[in-house]
């Protein structure tokens, strides 16, 4: 089958996605992509200079048989300006993210219009994918709310109109290298994320200062991606721990992310927004003991409901009780315990998102999608 795919943000999770499933898949992929830059304008403008090039591949490329693209495309429009070109091409539009929850400081700064966008492009789709039943949940029962909230002419049906052609695919993710033997020293914990409000880094750090003071030795590395404006707690947190630090900031290369990984005894998440978990589904399987907030995807990807023993991986989502548990964990190495034989079943678990499983299933899925 033959698929055109459109992916306005080509970056981090949207092209570790695209990049992870076209090299595997069994279909012919044409990628078009923009570079990851100024997400307002691209959503304003991808769909006008997608379909130029679009037009401009159609001399010398036969048409497609699906179109699958990301939620930064308005996808209504693109179809708009593409229908002599296209015709009917069936649609699939895969929302890593969406702009209607995602948990801004200050709610007046929310622009609704992305927000719109991306209600139009679920109506426009054919079939609309998202990466956890938490996001779908999430996003339909937030679009209801904020829809209600509307004037008048409120678009009646448009939230079941959505309900009904969504379908969960979650991310896959490479598979990590063997573990090297543990190197001898106090517990590694491991924090990865945007260096933004949302991954609420105060709490880790807020953790970390209950650790010190009770006298816990460990050492740190905190890595993710930044912009242009860092919440200044990391710098505080540079000086205040300056001493137990190992990595601190952006790993440059693939070599370089997946070396921090497998060095943590422990990955620790303290996101308030978290639609899948990427980083730490990998962390997971690099061996590292994750320990996440009861909240968000996690205890859907992770099985909090499936298995006994996925409750260790969990902790209450405060500072506190994350302390607790590190603690924990930092006695039990200190008393030469093995932490990686606590991961193993939770390995088992998360295999199935290894690009290699995973592919099959979602070469099915969207034959499925073009037939439909």
């Amino acid at each position: 089958m033959r698929i055109l795919a459109l992916e306005p943000y080509y970056g981090g999770s949207h092209k570790a996605f695209l990049d992870g499933w076209s090299a595997l898949s069994r279909h012919d992929w044409t990628i078009l992509t923009l570079p990851p830059y100024k997400w307002k304008w691209r959503m304003r403008h991808a769909a006008v200079t997608f379909a130029q090039l679009v037009h401009e591949r159609l001399s010398e490329t036969p048409t497609w048989d699906l179109l699958f693209c990301s939620d930064m495309l308005n996808l209504a429009e693109f179809h708009g300006l593409t229908r002599r070109d296209l015709g009917r091409v069936p649609s699939v539009v895969y929302f890593h993210e969406n702009q209607l929850t995602y948990p801004v400081q200050v709610e007046s700064e929310r622009d609704y219009q992305f927000a719109m966008t991306n209600m139009t492009s679920a109506l426009a789709a054919d079939e609309v994918w998202f990466n956890s039943a938490f996001h779908r949940d999430s996003f339909l029962d937030g679009l209801d709310a904020f829809l209600k909230r509307m004037p008048d002419q409120q678009p009646a049906g448009a939230v079941d109109a959505i309900r009904e052609k969504t379908h969960i695919h979650p991310p896959g993710v490479a598979t990590m290298p063997a573990r090297c033997r543990r190197k001898p020293g106090p517990l590694r914990i491991l924090w990865a994320a945007r260096w933004e409000h949302d991954k609420a880094p105060q709490d880790f750090f807020e953790a970390l200062t209950i650790l010190k003071k009770q006298g816990v030795a460990f050492r740190i590395s905190v890595i993710g991606e930044q912009f242009r404006e860092v919440p200044e707690i990391f710098a505080r947190a540079r000086q205040d721990f300056a001493d137990r630090i190992d990595r601190w900031g952006y790993q440059e290369s693939q070599a370089q992310y997946e070396a921090a990984l497998s060095e943590a005894d422990v990955f620790v998440s303290t996101a308030q927004h978290e639609f899948f978990g990427l980083c730490a589904v990998e962390a997971a399987l690099a061996g590292a003991v994750p320990l996440l907030p009861k909240r968000l995807a996690y205890p859907e990807v992770f099985g909090l409901n499936e298995t006994d023993e996925a409750g260790q991986f969990f902790y209450d989502g405060r500072p506190k009780g994350l302390a607790g548990r590190l603690e924990e964990l930092a006695k039990l190495l200190a008393d030469g315990q093995s932490l990686i034989d606590r991961t193993e079943p939770l390995r088992n678990h998360l295999r199935r998102f290894e690009w290699t499983n995973l592919v099959s299933v979602l070469d099915e899925a969207i034959v499925g999608s073009a037939d439909s």
